[in-house]
């Protein structure tokens, strides 16, 4: 485990593996670095993967400060600031695709490549998930609730052969103020203004059947950044980079490589 210490004297925790250039990899809200466990090693037959514990997760500092992705993004740079790598690619899932978009639209010169996997915009123009969802993930029965955010984010036909541990269900270490604080970063979250301003090549990823972030949020995102790519994955959820890693993997970095052959 490694550390650096942000402006504002949080440290941040931060993984680095494998050889070769840098991916950086970004986990949904409330969630640690190992949301890539299962997926992060598809990528170094070709790339370095760099992860970390955002503040209030893992062994990250969680400090009782208000959050936002444009400060988790600030985190992002600190972080890669202390490896000294000056230009990086960028693929964050969920919350870590909006922190993606916040990198991409105010660090242009730092991302060479671009990824938005089940993500969106934010703000009014974002499809937000529907009543059912929020009531669901709401229940007072914490197992009932688990059981409900497991079945968004996988299918059951997927769940049957795959009983678990799952990593992206929440940091079980976060405290209260953290969850807190992370909610209220991810739903404050509004980069539709900045989203015509990404100038690194982009490709927008999304499950076909994800209720938790709607898949109506994908080609929101695809058509506001200048000429991104849209690529929808048939019969997945929320965590379809997991579910689907045979397909979706190799399509990253296919995508990552054409992408660093372009002036």
């Amino acid at each position: 485990m490694t550390y650096t210490t942000t402006p504002d004297g949080t440290r941040i925790a931060y993984q680095l593996r494998g050889e070769g250039p840098v991916l950086v990899l970004l986990a949904g809200q409330a969630n640690n670095h190992h949301w890539w466990d299962s997926v992060r090693t598809d990528f170094h037959p070709a790339r370095s993967t760099l992860t970390l514990d955002y503040r209030g997760t893992g062994q990250s500092d969680k400090p009782n400060t208000p959050h936002s992705t444009e400060l988790f993004a600030q985190d992002v740079i600190a972080v890669l600031d202390d490896l000294g790598i000056h230009r990086a690619e960028i693929y964050g899932t969920s919350m870590g695709g909006r922190v993606a978009q916040q990198l991409a639209a105010r660090h242009p010169h730092r991302v060479g490549a671009l990824i938005l996997g089940c993500t969106s915009p934010g703000g009014p123009h974002s499809i937000e998930r529907g009543n059912d969802v929020r009531q669901a993930l709401a229940q007072t029965q914490p197992r009932a609730a688990r059981q409900a955010l497991l079945e968004l984010m996988y299918t059951p036909r997927w769940l049957a052969d795959h009983p678990g541990p799952h990593h992206t269900l929440g940091d079980p270490g976060m405290p209260t103020h953290s969850r807190r604080r992370h909610l209220a970063a991810s739903n404050r979250h509004n980069a539709w203004d900045l989203l015509p301003s990404i100038s690194a090549p982009t490709l927008v990823l999304h499950g076909t059947d994800d209720l938790l972030n709607p898949t109506a949020n994908a080609p929101l995102l695809a058509d506001r950044i200048p000429d991104a790519r849209l690529h929808l994955i048939p019969d997945t959820r929320h965590a379809y980079f997991e579910e689907a890693r045979t397909h979706t993997s190799p399509l990253a970095l296919d995508f990552l490589t054409t992408a660093s052959h372009q002036p």
